[in-house]
């Protein structure tokens, strides 16, 4: 077998990932596909380059010299690429974003919004469930930028390089539960309010199930926990059959309440991360205004915001909806300051490549 870059950047993600099953869901293979293609690259090179224990997959010294001289490699590859691409779509008249993104009502308005708000921008989308796997393509040049979330207590591994933008410092996730819930009378919920209650988390989200499952230990709850989709998690919740959690801008629906869980025990913060500030300053704008857009058309959210307000000048917010949805120019008096508890778990990676805009 001839070594190609593809190779070497498997080898990358390895090594970054820590263990063969998350760089298999980070590369989109299957776990037994990618041992097998690791021992095919350790026996083109003739030595071992990763000790496998219960543990994870930790480089040999031949394997950290190797990874030493991969990574600058795997980088000008993807430099190439992106640059090519670029100059493609300028010449041809337009440009081609490559977005990837977790779940987050503030897409659609943002895409149309880059679509239509100045020089011809035609993105694309990349949805995954895993902040960090969209990340580790941004880093690599298989997307221009990632719009994510990370979990409180569950920092994201940021590759070096990246730049990053926070749109949210600490956004509190809400619960979902049946508007016929005894709880749902409640402005604020308590989580010994649910303590007869199953939840329903999608374990494959980075960080979610962990913090679902803190939340708990402090309110001294053992409550069981099922993993499934958030599509089904809704379904169930309408009926009663298990609470949720969800972001506070989730469409409201008449047999659901989103209701704020007192004391905001579970938090996210939103991020926008790309290979250069030039990016960012190109499109956060955009991304702020589609959030604050749905924000708005989420009442629970909104009552929350009022309660934690702090004053901060905004200039009017023109409504930039697909056709069906333009509705005339709104103002927002104040921007929300979301308080932001102490994050020393978490905030260190993002120190020197973060720049808070708000």
């Amino acid at each position: 077998m001839e070594l190609e870059v593809r190779h070497l950047r498997v080898l990358c993600v390895i090594a970054d990932a820590g263990s063969l099953h998350k760089a298999a869901r980070e590369l989109g293979m299957a776990q037994p596909s990618l041992s097998t293609q690791l021992r095919r690259i350790e026996n083109a090179l003739g030595a071992q380059l990763f000790v496998r224990t219960r543990a994870g997959c930790r480089p040999t010294p031949l394997g950290l010299a190797v990874l030493s001289r991969a990574r600058p490699l795997v980088a000008e590859f993807a430099a190439i690429v992106t640059e090519t691409r670029a100059a493609a779509a300028r010449a041809a008249g337009g440009f081609q974003l490559r977005i990837g993104a977790t779940a987050n009502r503030a897409i659609p308005g943002w895409l149309y919004r880059l679509r239509t708000g100045g020089p011809r921008i035609e993105p694309t989308l990349q949805m995954n469930v895993s902040a960090n796997t969209l990340l580790a393509m941004v880093a690599d040049g298989r997307l221009d930028m990632a719009f994510v979330h990370e979990v409180e207590g569950s920092p994201l591994r940021m590759p070096p390089g990246l730049r990053v933008r926070v749109l949210v410092e600490r956004e509190p996730q809400f619960v979902t539960l049946a508007a016929h819930h005894p709880a749902a009378s409640r402005r604020r919920v308590r989580m010994a309010d649910l303590a007869g209650d199953r939840w329903m988390i999608d374990a494959t989200v980075d960080g979610e199930w962990d913090a679902l499952c803190r939340a708990l230990r402090s309110a001294g709850l053992r409550s069981e926990m099922l993993h499934g989709d958030y599509l089904t998690a809704y379904s169930l919740a309408a009926i009663g059959e298990v609470v949720t959690v969800s972001q506070p801008t989730a469409h409201p629906r008449p047999d659901l309440a989103i209701r704020p869980l007192e004391g905001d025990p579970i938090g996210v913060r939103l991020l926008l991360a790309a290979r250069t500030e030039a990016e960012l300053d190109d499109v956060y704008p955009s991304l702020e205004e589609s959030y604050w857009a749905v924000a708005r058309e989420a009442p629970a959210y909104m009552e929350w915001l009022e309660s934690a307000r702090a004053p901060a000048a905004v200039p009017p917010v023109e409504s930039a909806g697909p056709p069906d949805d333009r509705r005339r120019p709104v103002r927002l008096r104040e921007r929300p300051h979301l308080p932001a508890p102490a994050i020393e778990a978490h905030t260190g990676s993002f120190q020197t490549a973060t720049r808070d805009t708000r």
